[in-house]
Order: structure tokens, then C-alpha cells, then sequence
């Protein structure tokens, strides 16, 4: 199965970032889509999940939740906006890593491409695609592609799409 993770699009799309997301075979938000029609068209793209991040008014809160867990090819997945600090977690987002359990734990918000694993949460890993849209103080838009294979995180690559 293939990946797009992507986040912070601040109501940006452009043809790099459709062909993509085309590619892939679902397609992952992590939040600031920025307006319905950045959603609507992933939607229409390829099979969508998201959550809502922190300019997303009412329109795209009731479309996506805040938070998104669910179960892939054998592996549990937690999605949020805003979810850590390189490993210092919100108090709300801290206890639902400690209840759920997730294998891969992804936020946006900071802009800042951040790939890791947490040892303190049976290796979990964290994932922040950065910054797609041309909104905020980050130099270079990325994203993230991966495929997901037997219970594991394959070919994972950071993809750049330029300067913002």
C-alpha cells in the first residue's frame, strides 16, 4: 500500500502535489488543509484520511476529526495537528499514545520535516510530513511517501517540492 503524507497545505495545491497524491494509494492529512476545496480535491484524487488542524474552520472540522486512529495492514496509526515537540507530547496527546498504542504516531503544525522513532513508546514512529502549502516560515515544502507491506514501513522518502 502507498502513502502520501502530507500537511499544512494553507489552501495550496499545485500539479506536484496531485501527481502524488494520484500515485498513492491513500492519502494522508495531518491537518491546516486551509479550505474545503484542498480536501475535496485529495478526496477526489484518492482515498483521503485527515485531521483537522488549527486555521480549519467549521466546514473542514466536520469533515475530518481532530483525531484520526485507525489500523492499516496490520499496523495501528494515531494522526493529529499539533502533537509534539520532538518528543515532548501534549498531555491529551501523550495519554492517547499511552491508551492506544500506535505504530505510527503523525502530527504537523511546526512546518518542520521530522522523521524519528520513540523508543519510550516501543519504537514508535513519528512522523511530520512538514509543510506542503507556501504558508509560514519554512523554506522548502515536503511531503512524505512510504509504503506500508506486511506489518512494516517500507521505502520511506522525503519528497521536496521546492522553495516555498
Amino acid at each position: 500500500m502507498k502513502i502520501l503524507l502530507l500537511s499544512d497545505t494553507h489552501s495550496h495545491l499545485d500539479a506536484s502535489i496531485l501527481n502524488y497524491a494520484r500515485e498513492a494509494n491513500e492519502i494522508w492529512h495531518s491537518g491546516d488543509f486551509g479550505n474545503i476545496l484542498v480536501s475535496d480535491t485529495l478526496a477526489a484524487a484518492n482515498t483521503l484520511r485527515g485531521v483537522y488542524g488549527n486555521i480549519d474552520g467549521q466546514e473542514l472540522r466536520k469533515v475530518h476529526p481532530e483525531v484520526n486512529f485507525f489500523e492499516v495492514q496490520g499496523l495501528k496509526v494515531l494522526i493529529v495537528h499539533i502533537g509534539s515537540s520532538y518528543g515532548k507530547y501534549p498531555a491529551p496527546i501523550l495519554e492517547k499514545i499511552r491508551t492506544l498504542k500506535p505504530d505510527i504516531f503523525i502530527c504537523g503544525h511546526s512546518h518542520i520535516l521530522k522523521v524519528s522513532r520513540d523508543p519510550s513508546f516501543n519504537n514508535m514512529l513519528c512522523l511530520n510530513p512538514g509543510a506542503a502549502g507556501k504558508s509560514g516560515f519554512h523554506q522548502f515544502r515536503t511531503m512524505i511517501r512510504m509504503e506500508i507491506a506486511e506489518g512494516k514501513v517500507k521505502n520511506l522518502d522525503v519528497i521536496e517540492l521546492g522553495k516555498r
